[in-house]
């Protein structure tokens, strides 16, 4: 059973950074794309961006594009999103996804497992 575990969020100052973690475990991390989704309060799960199985492909959403950074290592089944110069908008619940249409999609719907979320709050 695939298991995906979410770390780093937290509470930051706008202008400040944070970095997440996913660790990945029971299944093939190396093998597949995997995405970062986020969630704000009363709005729909929106993507965030996305990453090749070998990390040499990447896809970001326009609203943070320039400001976020999105990695992995194959070797240690994890995979980042370094976050920098955060705005209050970027305050969200964070989830991690392993995408199942290895197409770098944006739809929630092109991804079958996630982790359980991890909060980041931005204060202005």
């Amino acid at each position: 059973q695939v298991q995906l575990v979410e770390s780093g969020g937290g509470l930051v100052q706008a202008g400040g950074s944070l970095r997440l973690s996913c660790a990945a475990s029971g299944g093939a991390f190396s093998l597949y794309n995997m995405g970062w989704f986020r969630q704000a309060p009363g709005k729909e799960r929106e993507f965030v961006a996305a990453i090749s199985h070998s990390g040499g492909t990447t896809n970001y959403a326009n609203s943070v594009k320039g400001r976020f950074t999105i990695s992995r290592e194959n070797a240690k089944g994890t995979m980042y999103l370094q976050m920098n110069s955060l705005k209050p908008d970027d305050t969200a619940v964070y989830y991690c996804a392993r995408d199942r249409r290895y197409n770098l999609g944006s739809s929630s719907l092109d991804y079958d497992y996630w982790g359980q979320g991890t909060q980041v709050t931005v204060s202005s």
